[in-house]
């Protein structure tokens, strides 16, 4: 069986596995393994003792059946159960850590992560807790786990995240050093134009020095400023004429060899030519050049609108998902325009530009929404999402790849050495903290 880190077992984000870990559990089951699951309990024992604090067998094996739930691992077994003891230890330890450095976990706090759990998995917080009582967990302990999460992740950030550095030197090495990656891999992508002046096979010399001039009187529009798209929707021969001549972005070895010798070494908008070739003269332009790993530079956006009805005591949850799925079903059998829908109907400063929110790069929009958003295709409406701010009904217009600038390139880059170093330093926190912990191992009764 592949190892299970302590960190993939006992760090889940609250959502992933307080609550999808609950949601898949619940999928799985049956109608009668629901029912049963709080009412047959195997014999608990203690099967390890922390700094004076017990572990039981049932933690154990609440803990591990969370993680086969969640996808983890394929079956709970002995060497499931060694990991998930051994996760459980260090979390107790690192729960009396915090405890010990007066981190307290204020009931609101609590009761917020909850709300965010349900409304991520898009139920209310009842069918929440209804879940995690078929799942044989009280909603007492369900919050008790709550919290101990919170206080790890208030631990982590004091004690972890607070070590980590990332100096810009260590930037310019992240950035180069992907670079060159990329550009080993793969060859570059380019770009080209076209204006071709077509040479018919039976041409005489005469002809052939007539069409050779109109080529480079072509040329010379194009260096006194014309543009290239124009000049060669009106005078080009080649089918791609009506595109502006473009070719389409390509490895080299796709496009003719003339063409990449042509071209070779020159900056994006350069123009050169005219060239000969069997089918004529051509005059190129670069448009763009594309080095491997070029993708790594560029994020792509949305534009997307929405929606969105606040509940309310005369407007429940219930009641705004119902209204939302009548005006999903007009616009979509084409009885009403989903802008002029917003514009009456939603209750934020997005209704009156008919609920469109603009160009959104990724980590613009919370979360829920942008999950679901990331997931549509453009044209496409999503049905009822809740979020933090209400419940949404959202369109996606269209996406577009834009370049990143430099500082942006930079944060990422930050944020990757970051993430990196934060998994290194919590590494060897973790068997600190293990390795201080007083662990006494109990074996079961005969």
């Amino acid at each position: 069986m592949t190892d299970i880190s302590s960190r993939r077992i006992g760090r889940f984000v609250l959502a992933a596995w307080l609550g999808a870990a609950v949601m898949a559990a619940w999928a799985q089951a049956t109608p009668s393994t629901r029912a049963s699951a709080s009412a047959v309990r195997p014999l608990d024992f203690i099967v390890a003792i922390v700094n004076a604090e017990p572990i039981t067998n049932q933690d154990v094996n609440n803990r591990s059946r969370r993680v086969v739930a969640q996808g983890a691992a394929q079956q709970v077994s002995p060497e499931l159960a060694r990991q998930v003891l051994e996760s459980l230890i260090v979390e107790r330890a690192q729960v009396q850590m915090a405890a010990d450095m007066g981190i307290r976990i204020e009931d609101g706090a609590v009761e917020q992560a909850v709300a965010d759990v349900a409304r991520q998995n898009q139920i209310s917080v009842d069918e929440l807790f209804r879940r995690v009582q078929a799942d044989g967990m009280s909603p007492e302990r369900y919050r008790r786990e709550v919290r101990d999460e919170i206080a790890l992740m208030r631990l982590r950030e004091r004690e972890v995240d607070a070590r980590v550095r990332v100096t810009e030197q260590e930037i310019d090495r992240h950035l180069s050093e992907r670079q060159a990656a990329a550009a080993a891999a793969e060859p570059t992508q380019i770009h080209l134009a076209q204006i071709l002046v077509a040479v018919p096979e039976d041409s005489t010399d005469e002809q052939l020095r007539q069409l050779q001039a109109r080529a480079e009187q072509l040329r010379r529009s194009l260096d006194q400023g014309a543009d290239f798209a124009a000049l060669a929707k009106q005078a080009s021969n080649s089918p791609d004429a009506q595109t502006g001549g473009q070719l389409g972005l390509r490895a080299p070895d796709r496009y003719p060899a003339l063409f990449v010798q042509a071209t070779q070494g020159q900056p994006v908008g350069a123009v050169v030519g005219p060239v000969r070739s069997g089918a004529g003269f051509h005059v190129l332009k670069v448009l763009e050049r594309r080095l491997p790993g070029d993708e790594l530079n560029t994020v792509v956006q949305t534009r997307a609108r929405h929606i969105l009805l606040r509940p309310s005591p005369r407007l429940t949850e219930q009641l705004a998902r119902t209204r939302l799925i009548e005006l999903r079903a007009r616009v979509r059998a084409g009885q009403s325009d989903f802008g002029q829908l917003a514009r009456e109907f939603s209750e934020d400063g997005s209704a009156r530009n008919g609920g469109d929110l603009g160009w959104a790069s990724p980590g613009m929009m919370v979360p829920e929404f942008e999950q679901v958003m990331d997931a549509l295709g453009p044209g496409e409406i999503s049905d009822p999402v809740i979020s933090r701010f209400g419940m949404h009904l959202i369109e996606v217009l269209e996406r577009r790849e834009v370049p990143l600038t430099d500082k942006e390139r930079r944060e990422l880059a930050r944020r990757e050495l970051r993430e990196r170093k934060s998994e290194e330093t919590l590494r060897a926190w973790l068997q600190d903290v293990r390795g201080r912990a007083y662990v006494e191992y109990r074996e079961p009764p005969q």
